[in-house]
């Protein structure tokens, strides 16, 4: 009797003998199988692509580990409820900020931000309604900025309101096509300020356009635009403090001067960077939700299509089956064997999705400006599933096989 060694080695050799006899039929298991693991490659490496995208904006817009004090935040208010917060919590001006910088410095980092919308000019060109930002030079420890070249604001600079400008990358390529900006000199609200620093692109947050700012220091943002009416201030944990700590110490420390007693809510809002991220994490389950049943779908379209054409294989086979059995193949050769064409379709087939999913991938990375790379585990797992459905979609088809009457199959013409 044959070692199960052999048999499988001879099971296999004669499952790629038959996929390479027939291949028309081989080819359309195979493209069954590629075109669901695609899918699934693609959805799950989307998704991924998603997330991290998502937090890279988050890191931009915020800061990863920043919160925001401020007089009022919209996104989550009704406008009923926006305007009494308005008109209930006062404003947050520069001498709140210095309250905060004196009395809880060591666990947070602190900068104001006033922003206003202005054209800016360079020589004859000009770039229409840009974010005009005062700020102070630890806004560079709190946010992502992305400098490309150059240099952010200096703290000498914020506080003797000097005209040096930090502008985004759509203002750079709109004032300067074909020039290096730094050095040269960008006009807004009628005063003249030398660019120190060019952002590389950072593309958008919240439909807004983070790549039209212009920052200057917050006084010299003040001599131009006159007084902000309410600040923002962009706030994080001074190492080696958590965020939780520091969010609890900014608010308790704001309280304090407002002279707010135990019991009175706060007169102003906190915006942390976790809403964004919840909404994304909700949409990503959604999306998610979704994209499993659709995954599962093309893989089981995929096995019924591999078992169809393995059972025709059999069908196709079955008085060499009965020959082979006459002259002493065992019903476990016969098995494996059939188990081994369907495993072979699968696996080629997963084979091919993983480099379609990936050329695929490429191009919306290209397109997106986005890094979608294959993670290992996408990958394995891919694989063993395309593997598992070649297994499921021949077990039938090996089971029948494996039964056939012998004295039957050798009279069949």
């Amino acid at each position: 009797m044959k070692s199960a060694r052999r048999v499988y080695l001879d099971a296999l050799t004669g499952a790629a003998g038959s996929c390479l006899t027939n291949p028309l039929r081989s080819g359309l298991g195979v493209l069954a199988i590629a075109a669901a693991v695609a899918t699934i490659a693609i959805v799950v490496t989307g998704l991924d692509g998603f997330a991290r995208f998502t937090r890279q904006v988050s890191a931009r817009a915020f800061g990863s580990e920043a919160f925001v004090l401020l007089q009022a935040k919209t996104g989550e208010a009704s406008r009923r409820e926006l305007a009494d917060k308005l008109a209930r919590n006062p404003v947050v001006t520069r001498s709140d900020v210095r309250f905060l910088e004196r009395h809880a410095s060591g666990d947070v980092i602190y900068a104001p931000v006033a922003q206003q919308r202005a054209d800016v000019t360079a020589g004859g060109r000009r770039f229409d309604n840009a974010a005009a930002t005062g700020t102070a030079a630890a806004l560079f420890d709190i946010r992502d900025l992305g400098l490309a070249r150059g240099r952010f604001l200096r703290r000498d600079e914020e506080t003797r309101a000097a005209q040096v400008a930090v502008i985004g990358a759509d203002v750079a390529d709109q004032l300067f096509p074909s020039q290096d900006p730094l050095g040269r000199r960008v006009r807004l609200a009628g005063r003249g300020f030398d660019v120190i620093g060019v952002q590389a692109r950072q593309g958008s947050a919240g439909g807004a356009s983070l790549d039209r700012n212009v920052y200057v220091p917050l006084q010299a943002f003040e001599r131009a635009f006159g007084g902000a009416g309410s600040l923002q201030v962009f706030t994080r944990a001074a190492a080696p403090v958590e965020t939780e700590t520091a969010e609890g110490r900014a608010r308790v420390t704001l309280r304090a001067r407002r002279q707010l007693g135990p019991g009175k809510a706060d007169t102003f809002d906190v915006l942390t960077p976790e809403a964004a991220r919840g909404f994304v994490e909700r949409l990503s389950e959604r999306v998610g939700a979704a994209a499993a049943p659709i995954s599962i779908m093309a893989l089981l379209a995929a096995i019924v299509v591999v078992t169809n054409t393995t059972l025709v294989s059999v069908t196709q086979r079955t008085r060499e089956i009965g020959v082979r059995r006459a002259l002493g193949a065992s019903r476990r050769h016969v098995t494996a064997e059939v188990l081994a064409e369907s495993s072979l379709i699968a696996l080629a087939g997963g084979v091919l999705g993983l480099v379609v999913a990936q050329a695929l991938l490429a191009i919306f990375s290209s397109v997106l400006d986005l890094g979608l790379p294959i993670r290992m585990q996408t990958l394995a797992w891919s694989v063993g599933a395309s593997g598992a459905s070649g297994l499921a979609a021949g077990w039938y088809p090996a089971r029948r096989a494996g039964r056939i009457d012998v004295m039957a199959a050798i009279r069949q013409e």
